[in-house]
């Protein structure tokens, strides 16, 4: 398994992939993840049924290539199968010579969020797609094209996402939409709602969170503008990124510094805990393919309020199992949190909407089965008569 990110980092693909690598590996497959880090956290020890390569994501560009290619073609030489949630064109290109069945995770669009990064487009991300752009952007839409193109198979985590990827040139039929979960050892963990009640109880403060790379597409800044309107409110920030510092100015500038925590990127575990000692999570993102971070607070015994974009609705049912208000609309944003801030019973029923959707609709054993499944037919599909078993 190949991943961008992996734990101590935050995010996605870094919740995804040892959850699934741990379950595999649970299942009898053989199992290493080949992950990128800062050059700090290189010798990171961890307690994972399987061992993890990490590679130096700061080598200079014109090094890095040779260096990640060298390490794809060491650790791939003898596996069934490689399962890539990044890295991808690298991947792609290596395995051009490897010959290894391949199957792609995909959970955006990495042309448009590196043209976002870099002041090269300001267009949404469905805007993007059909958008004329000027260069570079065309080349990254090639390259983007190109090596989903040489995948066995694409999954994804929403209908949304398919669609897309679909519209890239990729089969329809190859295309496999599965959801994410949470994993088996966190749901066991879901804190009874009393106790969380008795805690908001002996707090002067509404206590509210958002989790996320802080980028501009998360919008915090119009989470910002809602709890200066609301000064019996707290928000805690956890993340980092490259807009951290623009929303610390925001925050002294809107007098609620002392009112806004910014907690810095933290490893999956103290997310969960300090998820369970706040009173509402709120993701105002201008773009989602399927929010990973909604299926935590959702399993955390969380309200949530968010956006209706992406695949954000095939998990949020609005007044169901949370609420949902438009993208890049504060006025919105502000009366849905004022409106869950007064109603306690409202929080509640949302609280048991989000664990019954947890149980029912994503499932850890179900996400596992399918992608195992998915995994093994690919793997089989080249090489007839292989085991139960993998080598990935």
């Amino acid at each position: 398994m190949i991943s961008g990110i992996f734990p101590p980092d935050i995010g996605g693909p870094a919740t995804y992939v040892p959850l699934m690598a741990q379950a595999l590996a649970e299942r009898g497959h053989q199992v290493k993840v080949l992950t990128t880090t800062e050059p700090e956290k290189l010798a990171t020890k961890h307690l994972y049924p399987f061992p993890v390569i990490r590679m130096n994501r700061r080598i200079p560009l014109k090094k890095r290539f040779f260096s990640y290619a060298s390490e794809i073609i060491r650790q791939s030489r003898s596996v069934d199968i490689i399962y890539a949630n990044g890295i991808l064109l690298e991947t792609a290109l290596i395995n051009k010579f490897l010959g290894k069945p391949l199957v792609i995770k995909i959970v955006g669009d990495e042309a448009w969020e590196r043209s976002s990064r870099r002041g090269w487009t300001r267009d949404s991300f469905e805007n993007f797609q059909n958008t004329p752009q000027r260069w570079p952007v065309p080349i990254l839409k090639n390259i983007r094209s190109w090596y989903i193109k040489q995948a066995d198979r694409i999954i994804v985590p929403s209908q949304y996402l398919k669609r897309f990827v679909v519209n890239w040139g990729f089969p329809d039929e190859k295309c496999t939409v599965i959801y994410n979960a949470v994993g088996r050892k966190e749901m066991s963990e879901l804190e009874p709602a009393g106790e969380k009640e008795a805690e908001a109880q002996s707090s002067n403060l509404f206590r509210l969170i958002t989790v996320g790379r802080l980028i501009a597409l998360r919008n915090v800044n119009l989470i910002l503008e809602a709890i200066a309107r609301l000064p019996n409110t707290s928000l805690t920030i956890v993340g980092d990124g490259p807009c951290r510092g623009e929303w610390e100015e925001m925050a002294v500038r809107l007098n609620v510094g002392n009112r806004v925590t910014f907690a810095g990127a933290l490893p999956v575990a103290d997310v969960h805990t300090l998820l369970r000692k706040h009173d509402l999570f709120v993701l105002a993102s201008s773009h989602e393919g399927l929010p990973h971070s909604v299926l935590e607070a959702m399993q955390c015994g969380l309200p949530v309020l968010t956006t209706r974009v992406g695949g954000t609705p095939e998990l949020v049912q609005d007044n169901v199992n949370g609420l949902l208000v438009p993208s890049d609309d504060a006025t919105a944003l502000w009366e849905a949190l004022r409106k869950m801030v007064a109603d306690e019973k409202l929080r509640q029923r949302l609280v048991d909407g989000g664990r019954e959707t947890i149980r029912c609709r994503f499932a850890p054993d179900h996400m596992v089965a399918r992608t195992e499944e998915t995994l093994l037919e690919i793997a089989r599909s080249r090489k007839p008569g292989l085991p139960d078993t993998l080598r990935l």
